[in-house]
């Protein structure tokens, strides 16, 4: 099997092909989505709500970061593996490349971090210094408290125009790709148009150039109220790796996510 990389990506955005990303947490999860033809696992976290039963990702430390990334890159079968820094570990550049460096040991290939404009000297940093970076805009959870919930972000003009702004800007400093969560469609569509490196959305409608959902999500394993962005590729006669195949190809042709997942100005 192939091994997905940074340029297998930037490739596909160059082609017009879109690429798959999933959550993972462990190694058979990792496993089978890899085996299953998804490009990249992402060990977010999520991990703090969906394993951990927090009500916000703020709880998770990096310990709990680095061990789920270990595990994952054990059962990992060539998809590029991705991992959250999480809440205040990445505070000052120093402490970002003290935080990277752990996770990359533990097997990650890449770091993600949340925020915009003010994170330009720690990306220019990491990325100088051989770490991968994607850095996360739109609905960044770790900044829930701060936004007084989950709320579609970038609506208003000003905030889009600043979104847009913040995703060139970290694509100066050295990021290799860039998240939207949950963010007007239209607002995506600008963003990626504006970038030359891979845009992934979630929630943030079908011309991003990967896709990424929390892997519980997509098998129908929620509790309380299912986002509108997740649908359930877990339908009857499938197993999970089937599932995680059906994700895979929905996204590349095109089929996931529709009008319905999204959200508009």
């Amino acid at each position: 099997m192939s091994k997905t990389t940074i340029s297998t990506l930037q490739k596909s955005k160059l082609a017009g092909d879109k690429f798959s990303v999933l959550t993972a947490y462990d190694a058979t999860f990792a496993h089978l989505a890899s085996e299953a033809g998804v490009d990249v696992l992402l060990v977010g976290d999520s991990l703090g709500m969906v394993l951990q039963g927090s009500s916000s990702t703020v709880p998770v430390t990096l310990e709990d970061m680095c061990y789920h990334t270990q595990a994952v890159s054990r059962g990992n079968q060539g998809a590029l593996i991705m991992s959250d820094l999480p809440f205040m570990s990445y505070a000052t550049p120093e402490q970002a490349m003290a935080s990277a460096a752990a996770l990359m040991q533990a097997g990650a290939e890449m770091v993600k971090m949340e925020g915009g404009g003010w994170l330009v000297d720690t990306v220019e940093m990491l990325s100088e210094r051989g770490v991968p970076v994607c850095t996360h805009l739109g609905l960044t959870p770790q900044y829930v408290h701060k936004f007084g919930g989950y709320k579609v972000q970038g609506r208003e003009d000003n905030a889009a125009k600043q979104m847009i702004k913040d995703a060139k800007a970290m694509e100066a400093a050295g990021a290799d790709i860039i998240l939207l969560e949950c963010v007007p469609s239209p607002l995506a569509k600008a963003v990626t148009e504006a970038v030359n490196v891979p845009v992934i959305g979630i929630g943030a409608g079908p011309d991003t150039d990967g896709q990424v959902l929390v892997c519980y999500d997509m098998l129908g394993m929620n509790s309380g109220r299912v986002p509108r962005f997740v649908k359930n590729f877990l339908v009857e006669g499938r197993n999970v790796q089937q599932a995680f195949a059906a994700f895979d190809q929905a996204v590349k042709n095109g089929d996931f996510p529709q009008a319905e997942h999204g959200f508009e100005a």
